[in-house]
């Protein structure tokens, strides 16, 4: 999965951060600076996980709280050579989605690229970023926030401090540069000993809060790595919710570029 949802549990801008206070803090002086110096630092304490892979299962809830369930595996590839990382998500079910796959390639200096395929079609669609806005196969997770996050992507700024489950946190805002994102802005709480993104509240296109994102359950991985083992996006416009349940997360299995290719897409299973 991408960096941002990796962080996040997983990294999830959107959906997105794990770091550790450092001295990009101390010389930050404007709200902005400091806002922008936290994501910094997530993102390179980020850096060196090579790549991973795990199990997750999606549980969907309507607002009569019936559910349904998916499963999926995620594999990750970090970027080399100043290009951001690249992710695999596949649907081993229900029956009827089985070998449903996207393909994510995350760009430094342009919009990221996306391709869903889908079995039934026997064909690989690529997600046009008009519509990166809309739900992730019925989900509360939009394709922009299963795309990641890259630090230049956003402005920020530096809110406040407040404690969310008696932990002391960093509140910054975050403000989307691209015209097509369905946010205009993304307050996210990180907390100050691991810089782990433990909730964040997304605003729609008409400045209204439209849902919230709540990771729980971090393991910590290598000795650095922080990951939630559980994410909860609760859409509070239309009272569903969607939960992303981790396991079985490895790093350094050997993955390659040549895993992550649009032929790849069609092969997986």
């Amino acid at each position: 999965m991408n960096r941002k949802l990796y962080r996040a549990w997983l990294t999830l801008p959107a959906l997105a951060v794990t770091l550790g206070l450092a001295a990009p803090l101390a010389t930050a002086e404007t709200p902005e600076e400091k806002g922008r110096a936290i994501f910094e630092e997530a993102d390179r304490r980020n850096d060196g996980f090579g790549d991973n892979q795990g199990d997750m299962l999606m549980i969907l809830k309507n607002k009569r709280e019936n559910t349904s369930e998916r499963e999926m595996s995620v594999q990750g590839l970090e970027g080399k050579n100043g290009e951001g990382d690249k992710t695999m998500m596949v649907f081993l079910s229900p029956k009827d989605q089985k070998g449903t796959a996207l393909l994510t390639y995350q760009h430094k200096d342009r919009d990221d690229d996306q391709w869903l395929y889908l079995p039934a079609l026997k064909r690989v669609k690529k997600i046009a970023s008009s519509k990166k806005s809309g739900p992730f196969m019925g989900s509360e997770f939009s394709f922009e926030d299963i795309g990641g996050q890259q630090v230049d992507d956003y402005t920020y700024k530096y809110l406040r401090d407040e404690q969310v489950d008696g932990q002391d946190c960093f509140v910054v805002e975050s403000y989307p540069k691209d015209k097509n994102s369905g946010y205009t802005k993304v307050i996210t709480w990180v907390d100050k000993q691991h810089y782990r993104t433990l909730k964040a509240d997304f605003y729609d296109r008409k400045n209204s809060h439209l849902k919230t994102l709540v990771a729980k359950d971090f393991n910590l991985y290598l000795e650095k790595f922080w990951r939630p083992h559980e994410m909860e996006m609760v859409n509070h416009q239309t009272g569903r919710s969607t939960v992303l349940k981790q396991n079985n997360i490895k790093f350094n299995v050997g993955l390659s570029d040549d895993d992550f290719t649009q032929n790849s897409l069609k092969r997986a299973r």
